[in-house]
């Protein structure tokens, strides 16, 4: 049995990022899943692992990780998944694209920031997913035409942004969002897709 251990939940946006990552660096791992709709991420044993209750987390290298964005840095310097470019500008301008979906839009359709403002209720969750939804991809395709048409978001290979993106198109798809309309995104989508380390992280 692997000693790396994956705390996960499978539609969590954040859990999604890391299962691609690890894929990518073809990392074996186990997955202990945290059931958010039932509240195990609340309980004492996973406030234990994680003291925000919060998933992912990550055991790994001897270390217990939290926060994908910091697991996803950890992963790309001790593995060079090469997920951001080499210079300093374009990993910055990467960084940017990235956390455009990981910072400003993810936290606001995280589902207890959705539930605490909508109660749970219909149709004001649908209507705060559309509302949300639509404004970050967006920008994030106007973001992209800082970058070169490729394969990927900023490069043939896939990086950090893709990452942070693809989990983002299946909240859209769950909750009803159209994007067909944004080129650049749709064609990183089917790169990604494409892509084995995408396929097996996939919720579904």
């Amino acid at each position: 049995m692997t000693d790396v251990v994956l705390w996960d939940y499978p539609k969590s946006s954040a859990s999604y990022r890391l299962r691609i990552a690890l894929n990518l660096a073809g990392i074996a791992y186990r997955i202990e899943t945290v059931n958010l709709l039932t509240g195990e991420h609340r309980s004492d044993a996973h406030r234990a692992r994680n003291p925000q209750g919060l998933v992912p987390v990550l055991d790994i290298d001897g270390l217990r990780l939290t926060q994908s964005l910091a697991i996803l840095d950890y992963l790309d310097e001790t593995r060079a998944l090469g997920l951001l470019p080499t210079d300093p500008s374009g990993r910055a301008q990467v960084r940017a694209l990235a956390q455009s979906i990981a910072v400003d839009l993810h936290p606001v359709c995280n589902l207890s920031v959705m539930l605490q403002a909508t109660g749970g209720q219909e149709p004001a969750r649908n209507d705060w997913m559309r509302h949300f939804i639509p404004i970050g991809l967006d920008a994030f395709e106007a973001l992209l035409t800082a970058f070169p048409q490729t394969a990927f978001a900023a490069g043939d290979a896939p990086g950090l942004a893709d990452i942070c993106l693809m989990p983002q198109l299946y909240n859209a798809r769950r909750w009803g969002v159209a994007y067909s309309h944004l080129p650049r995104i749709a064609a990183v989508e089917v790169a990604c897709n494409a892509h084995p380390a995408f396929q097996r992280a996939a919720p579904d």
